[in-house]
């Protein structure tokens, strides 16, 4: 199967979650799903102790092409003892770290198309002295960005939603907000949307903190003092930037409409309507990269690791999506 994008390079994440089994899967249905030829990243055993299919070990991605019509392409990287499936461990977190590492470095390098990072453990990994909140701070560090510059998408079918703050405890959320992270997340977004989605007008909406989006300062005045000064700035700018919104009215199907994505203040403010609306297609995408990375919006998922029940869906739309952004780039 002959492809005008390099391969893809897939991390296989946690040995003992779901990311091997549900990486093999969209090999097993790549023509169903539409996918493009890719290369997973890991050791090899974790997917044989979940897959019977044919595996095709590659050096080069170059040999990637004509190994993907005959089996799963797969650069092996060994870990030291085999793996327990639903039980996480020390050597399991060394492993995805070493696949994610190598699978970016293939991106970076042009030797890859794009990077889709399958799911890992952050307790594991911070046992090794991972130092990142998560793979997309780990990712942009690679790439030589301040992870202030870039944002974490969640983009389903009919909705994209960025979290200006991430893994930070809901009573610190407020505090932590400011005119400036506001305006730099939005700024991130809008040219996100020109370059991995091909929108060339992008419009943003953007969710008040406050109920009711503070009703004029009686429920809280930050949605006046810091939101509505980033929205006016990027409008300066010549963006098309909706808000303060009430978030309780801006993800039904009309609202939704009116806008390409939403900027949300805070973790569940983007997640939950978007998991509500597109739990087993969710992609997380990564803006603001020199690279395209994404990945699929779930987690390890140990309590159902070597079941044969997780759900490909998800990974398949970071693949699809990891190319069609790659494409637009090119």
């Amino acid at each position: 199967m002959a492809s005008a994008l390099p391969p893809l390079a897939v991390s296989l994440g946690d040995p003992a979650g779901i990311g091997p089994e549900v990486v093999a899967k969209c090999w097993d249905n790549r023509a169903a799903f539409g996918l493009p030829p890719f290369v997973a990243v890991g050791d090899a055993r974790s997917l044989e102790l979940v897959w019977d299919g044919p595996i095709e070990q590659i050096d080069d991605l170059h040999d990637a092409d004509a190994a993907f019509d005959v089996g799963l392409p797969l650069l092996h990287i060994p870990c030291s003892e085999i793996h327990r499936l639903g039980y996480p461990s020390i050597i399991g977190a060394h492993c995805s770290l070493d696949s994610l590492e190598l699978a970016v470095g293939l991106a970076r390098s042009g030797s890859a198309g794009a990077v889709v990072t399958g799911p890992v453990s952050k307790q594991q990994l911070y046992a090794i002295g991972f130092a990142h909140p998560g793979q997309t701070e780990f990712v942009a560090e690679r790439c030589g960005i301040s992870p202030a510059n870039v944002a974490m998408m969640l983009a389903g079918p009919t909705l994209r939603t960025v979290p200006v703050t991430t893994h930070v405890p809901f009573a610190n959320v407020a505090g932590l907000l400011s005119s400036a992270m506001i305006e730099s997340r939005g700024r991130v977004t809008l040219r996100g949307l020109q370059r991995n989605f091909g929108i060339a007008e992008p419009r943003l909406a953007v969710a008040a903190l406050n109920p009711h989006a503070g009703e004029g300062g009686a429920l809280g005045r930050e949605d006046i003092d810091i939101i509505q000064p980033a929205i006016d700035a990027l409008r300066a700018e010549g963006w098309d930037v909706t808000g303060p919104m009430p978030a309780d009215t801006m993800f039904h199907t009309a609202a939704r409409s009116r806008y390409d994505a939403a900027l949300c203040m805070y973790h569940d403010q983007a997640l939950i309507p978007l998991k509500a609306l597109h739990f087993e297609e969710g992609v997380n995408v990564t803006l603001g990269l020199p690279i395209v990375r994404t990945a699929p919006d779930h987690g390890t998922a140990f309590d159902i690791a070597g079941q044969d029940i997780a759900d490909p869906r998800a990974m398949a739309a970071a693949i699809r999506l990891a190319a069609s952004s790659a494409a637009l780039r090119r």
